[in-house]
């Protein structure tokens, strides 16, 4: 996996997964860089293309793709006879400045209907970056079937526990039929490609987040002013 700072500084060196219960004694895995460079040490880095028809052999649920940056990749994904794929940079820990799954998703549905892919024939997921009902609203009108929560799970669970989570689902529904009102869309299906503009989605322009965590850990100190 990518080199995620933050997890290297933790130190996480307990056991991360079930099939790392008998290393401790072999030492085969380094846990002196974070637990995700740890478990990642099981991940198969010759996988490719060429193995998704075993995966489709040993298993009749429904197989997606993860990870997801191009239309190029999608268009194979459908061709290989996926049922779909999920637009993620991995929470932007993977490959720096990498494009978020919101920006992939108009090439990858345009590439998709070029080959005459259809929203029931192969589904588009979005992953990352989905912090309000406001954000699900914008994935969908620009055709993704659904879209994956994670920070939002995470913080919630860590500070009210299972309370926490269905709070912030409420949360996210309650926005998303406001915007959906606000918006003149009823229901799911009238939410369309016409409610969202997308000739800027490129420019960046909107404020980037800022890691608080580090950045405000401290009240800094301030200059003592003169009366």
């Amino acid at each position: 996996l990518g080199r995620r700072e933050k997890d290297m500084r933790n130190k996480f060196t307990q056991q991360g997964s079930d099939v790392q219960g008998d290393d401790e004694e072999e030492g085969e895995v380094d846990r002196s860089q974070g637990a995700t460079r740890a478990i990642s040490s099981y991940i198969d880095p010759g996988l490719c293309w060429d193995d998704i028809p075993w995966f489709q052999s040993i298993t009749k649920m429904k197989i997606l793709l993860k990870g997801v940056q191009c239309g190029e990749d999608a268009v194979l994904a459908f061709k290989a006879g996926l049922h779909g794929c999920v637009l993620s940079n991995h929470g932007g820990r993977q490959l720096d400045t990498c494009r978020p799954g919101i920006e992939v998703l108009p090439e990858v549905m345009e590439a998709l209907k070029e080959v005459g892919a259809t929203r029931e024939s192969f589904s588009v997921f979005v992953d990352g970056g989905i912090r309000r009902g406001a954000d699900i609203f914008k994935a969908v009108a620009l055709g993704a079937a659904g879209v994956g929560v994670g920070r939002p799970v995470l913080y919630s669970l860590a500070s009210y526990g299972e309370r926490g989570i269905v709070r912030m689902v409420h949360m996210l529904q309650d926005e998303l039929l406001m915007v959906m009102r606000l918006s003149g869309t009823p229901n799911v299906s009238s939410i369309s490609a016409e409610h969202c503009i997308t000739r800027n989605l490129a420019d960046h322009i909107v404020p980037q987040p800022q890691d608080n965590l580090v950045q405000k850990t401290y009240v800094p100190l301030l200059p003592a002013a003169r009366l």
